[in-house]
């Protein structure tokens, strides 16, 4: 089957102007310098003046290229200045690229900016069909969608009203509900969804898991990974305006992580005298030459390193692991495993233990704690690089499905009788 959307060989080129100014330049240098410009001008006509600036070429996006199936939820990750919004500009056709091509098939509903297609003065329900218009909906389309719009957004109460009056969120929630209730073919959304409250963000996340489900595609931006991975089966990631990697969601997001954070392996911290602090932590034997990702249902070696400067007697080291959504999904502690407390002398240790996951691919945040004899607590670390989670198989079940656990589950039927 031909992609909905092909991208070939995409770049985008922007002109930078570096401006030459002296440190500091007083109004009135200004106003004389452009009034010397001007005579000259008058008196010169056909010499060019000299250029005071300089120009660099800035390439937003250079050489990218891939395809998107009909029925594709794709989730374009990346820093920011990745080029993530000057390619979804392009394929909304509100910006004309500087070399390559886009093929899209079908009609394409864009939200990309809070307000985009709005007009001030004019009240929420002149902006509905005004909106409506812009993305191509029909007057009668409008009217049939008109209520299921106005339900979605909850601005009954303020329908008559100029938008210039609405919050940053109001705006976005009409802007979304128009857009969602096109029925596009693709639905491409930047970030403004983080504009929204979570009740909203959760209610925009359904809207396109349904848009989804009947087959449309969904282009989706956003730094909310745990949102990114519910609602996307496939990622593309970007980095300096070129396309480092695409496939499976998890995949996408555990390269991503370890490209974010490949420099923050090891804490910085100086310790004093009598002090403990826990410096850096990894997986042993980690896929994908990944050294802070394990895959789910696998045992998972943890080695932390700690250094201490005091000696301490009745120590216990806890550790814990959370979700994105700061639910609490796995503790332990050294008094737990060992079955006594621990007495550590100055230096540097090494703390391996190991434990089986059997959680959802994904990113999740550790928590590792020292507490001394005296039940006080030595040192606190919210560790990072973060834990990335690699799906262990594939799974025939729709990621929205998934739960918190993923463990392996033995069928057994069996035929007792006749009916």
């Amino acid at each position: 089957m031909p992609p909905i959307i092909s991208v070939q060989n995409l770049g985008k080129k922007y002109t930078l102007s570096h401006q030459s100014q002296e440190r500091y330049t007083a109004l009135r240098d200004v106003m004389a310098n452009g009034a010397r410009r001007f005579a000259n001008k008058l008196r010169h006509p056909f010499i060019v003046p000299e250029n005071d600036s300089t120009h660099e070429e800035f390439w937003a996006l250079k050489d990218v290229s891939f395809d998107i199936q009909q029925g594709d939820r794709v989730g374009i990750i990346g820093r920011n200045g990745a080029g993530k919004s000057t390619l979804l500009k392009i394929l909304s056709r509100i910006t004309e690229p500087t070399v390559g091509q886009v093929k899209i098939k079908g009609r394409v509903a864009s939200l990309l900016e809070v307000g985009t297609g709005f007009h001030p003065e004019l009240t929420g329900r002149e902006n509905i069909y005004l909106n409506g218009a812009i993305l191509g909906m029909g007057k009668a389309e409008i009217k049939k969608k008109f209520d299921e719009i106005v339900a979605f957004a909850e601005v009954e109460k303020f329908l008559d009203t100029p938008v210039k009056r609405y919050s940053s969120g109001m705006y976005v929630r009409l802007a979304f509900a128009v857009a969602a209730h096109l029925e596009p073919e693709i639905l491409i959304v930047d970030e403004v969804l983080a504009v929204g409250d979570a009740q909203f963000q959760k209610k925009c996340i359904g809207r396109m898991d349904e848009v989804s489900r009947n087959g449309k595609t969904v282009l989706f931006v956003s730094h909310n990974f745990p949102a990114v991975q519910r609602l996307c089966n496939k990622a593309i990631l970007l980095e300096s305006g070129k396309v480092k990697s695409q496939g499976e969601v998890s995949i996408i997001l555990a390269q991503y992580m370890q490209t974010v954070s490949q420099h923050d392996d090891v804490r910085n911290v100086e310790v004093k005298l009598g002090e403990a602090k826990f410096l850096s932590w990894r997986l042993r034997d980690s896929p994908h030459d990944m050294v802070h990702s394990c895959y789910s249902r696998d045992e998972c070696t943890f080695v932390i390193t700690l250094v201490s400067r005091q000696v301490m007697t009745n120590a216990v080291i806890g550790f814990a692991i959370w979700n994105e959504a700061g639910d609490l999904i796995f503790a332990t502690s050294s008094l737990d495993s060992c079955g006594d407390y621990l007495d550590l002398q100055e230096g540097v240790y090494s703390i391996e233990f190991k434990v089986r996951l059997p959680i959802k691919a994904g990113a999740y945040q550790l928590d590792v704690s020292l507490n001394g004899g005296d039940a006080k607590q030595v040192d606190r670390w919210t560790a990072e690089p973060r834990l990335i989670i690699l799906p262990k198989l594939a799974s025939s079940l729709p990621e929205r499905w998934h739960g918190l656990v993923n463990e392996e589950a033995k069928f057994v039927i069996t035929k007792e009788s006749s009916y």
